[in-house]
């Protein structure tokens, strides 16, 4: 039964949300793109959702108290009893001005697994070198608002030995050579380049990016000007550049290395936590517990190409049980209609659009829409993301 101090779970309802202030975010792309002031500081993320480390509220309340309290009206029947009282994805809008970390995340087993053998040994949930932060794998997609570029898994080995080629750097030669002839060269040689042993040549591999100039290591170069003297710069050399126009995205599944590099994005993912890092960052960094659960198989980034059943619905389809992303294109004429019986957040990029009868959002502003909530329109004129539980839902 709903408790009877929290907000009624039957119609659309409007979130206040969390922007996290990490060091990579832009201190300017936020503001531009939702007509807001600047606040001096990066704005990286917009959260919008109901993690425990930043939930979204309805009129003061977490959403994931909302969610507890009721998960048959907020979640219905079918989430609920796949994923328990949980919300179970996260929302965000990406900002980034400067590289993230180099980092993959855990399959569940993984998670659970770590997740308990960190508790085990008594480490704080908000300690530093906690590196398992919950229990959950964090398959995640991101779309591209503005062009966004990153890398993405590891590049077939004689493209990566071409790209180390570029370097014109002699002493790279014993990696050139494993990652032309040797099976399983790209463990080989991403373990060597993050050793300690490997720092003389890591050194000499930043300097020649930073010197260069050739567009094929531009990337590269950028990232040794982001971070000088990180291990993570001459290691990202062997993952694939991806960039992405608006509208298209990238799907990251477990153990797949990668950090995203600039631009906008709206990301959706399983809602969790768990980051395993290697380098480019000022956080924690576990490169054993990430060489235990990264993925060194090669291949192309998996961009998730939008289905369009519905005229100005654009609908993303990753392969993962808890998520799925609909785009939005409003003209002010057709409203479109949503699904019923499914927990789903409505964000607002541009324009002016009404969720139901009475709640409107502006650029940056978001709903919730629980379960319960019956038959729901969504109109006006603009760009809309809608969040939904996927693959057991339209």
């Amino acid at each position: 039964m709903p408790h009877p101090d929290l907000p009624p779970t039957t119609a659309p309802m409007r979130l206040a949300t969390t922007i996290r202030p990490y060091d990579w975010g832009s201190v300017t792309a936020l503001p531009e793109l939702f007509g807001t002031e600047p606040t001096g500081r990066p704005q990286a993320e917009l959260w919008m959702g109901a993690h425990p480390g930043a939930p979204s509220t309805v009129a003061g309340t977490p959403l994931n108290d909302l969610i507890t309290h009721d998960p048959a009206t907020t979640l219905g029947e079918q989430t609920a009893t796949r994923f328990g009282p949980v919300l179970p994805y996260l929302l965000k809008v990406l900002a980034i001005a400067r590289p993230l970390s180099l980092q993959v995340h855990p399959t569940t087993a993984q998670a659970e697994a770590g997740f308990a053998d960190e508790n085990a040994r008594g480490i704080p949930l908000d300690a530093f070198t906690r590196t398992y932060k919950d229990a959950s794998h964090k398959p995640e997609m991101v779309c591209a608002v503005t062009p966004f570029h990153g890398l993405c898994g590891f590049r077939d080995p004689d493209d990566a030995a071409n790209l180390l080629d570029h370097l014109a750097l002699a002493d790279l030669e014993p990696w050139i050579q494993t990652l032309r002839t040797e099976d399983d060269a790209v463990r080989t040689v991403f373990t060597d380049m993050l050793d300690d042993a490997g720092a003389p040549l890591r050194a000499q591999a930043e300097q020649a990016l930073l010197t260069r100039d050739d567009d094929v290591l531009a990337p590269y170069a950028d990232i040794a000007r982001a971070y000088p003297g990180d291990p993570g710069i001459v290691a990202a050399l062997l993952l694939n550049h991806v960039t992405l126009q608006p509208g298209q995205a990238l799907y990251l599944g477990a153990g797949v290395p990668h950090a995203y590099l600039g631009g906008i994005g709206v990301e959706i993912m399983a809602n969790s936590d768990n980051v395993l890092r290697c380098g480019l960052t000022t956080k924690h960094v576990d490169v054993p517990e990430l060489m235990r659960v990264v993925d060194f198989t090669p291949g192309e980034p998996f961009l998730v190409e939008p289905a369009q059943d519905t005229p100005g619905v654009y609908d993303y389809r990753p392969p993962a049980p808890e998520f799925a992303l609909s785009r939005h294109e409003l003209t002010g004429e057709t409203p479109h209609d949503l699904p019923c019986g499914l927990p789903q957040i409505v964000l607002c990029l541009d324009g002016e659009l009404r969720v139901g009868d009475n709640l409107v959002l502006r650029p940056g502003q978001s709903a919730f829409v629980p379960a319960a909530a019956g038959p729901v329109r969504l109109s006006g004129k603009g760009t809309a993301y809608r969040a939904r539980p996927g693959a057991f839902t339209k």
